[in-house]
């Protein structure tokens, strides 16, 4: 009985690995390149080519109201922007920083404004500098205390909301910018930028 048993387990564990190879040798995997404008809305979570359609929606809107025009006119020059956070208040994992970067891209491909860097670019920035004092030549080497300061702020976040119901969900996400006026706490523009998905996926609740 025993010889039974152990030839048996033999044969299915046999049988097990046989399927398991089969499987293994019949996937493929096919790599294809596509353009970066390209959409792939392959799992309906927020991804490039929503982050590319906001930045370009919202810029496009702040630099076409009100507060530019009053702002040159006001002072005979183009104001001076920096990005500060854009939070992530979504649902999911959002790297924000890749909008972040398609803002700063508009922003600066528009002309109509003049970009600083970021705290955390700044930083490195200075340490360059101070790194500058004691090995750079004195022609070479850059000032202390001479950056230009920012005269607007961007700031914003990224909401979600999610309504799922069997096989189908909606998600729904709301970008919310607002450039403010460092020296005097002023809001000069509120802008914001929806999109909705329906996700379909049969056989499957969420």
């Amino acid at each position: 009985m025993p010889m039974k048993k152990s030839i048996l387990t033999a044969i299915i564990l046999s049988l097990i690995t046989s399927i398991f190879l089969i499987n293994c040798a019949g996937s493929s995997r096919k790599v294809s390149r596509l353009s970066t404008d390209t959409v792939t809305d392959l799992s309906g979570r927020w991804n490039d080519t929503d982050s590319r359609l906001t930045a370009e929606a919202m810029i496009q809107d702040l630099l076409s109201k009100p507060w530019l025009d009053e702002y040159m006119a006001a002072t005979g020059q183009k104001p001076i922007l920096i990005v500060g956070q854009v939070r992530n208040r979504s649902s999911e994992h959002i790297n924000t920083e890749v909008l972040t970067k398609d803002i700063e891209r508009e922003l600066i491909n528009s002309g109509k404004v003049t970009f600083v860097a970021t705290s955390t670019e700044r930083e490195q920035l200075r340490d360059e500098r101070l790194d500058q004092q004691y090995f750079a030549s004195p022609e070479t080497m850059k000032a202390w205390a001479n950056e230009t300061g920012a005269d607007h702020m961007l700031l914003g976040s990224i909401n979600s909301i999610v309504d799922s119901v069997e096989g189908q969900k909606a998600v729904y996400y709301q970008v919310n910018l607002e450039l403010i006026n460092i020296e005097k706490n002023i809001k000069v523009w509120i802008g914001e930028k929806k999109i909705k998905k329906l996700i379909e996926q049969s056989k499957y609740t969420w």
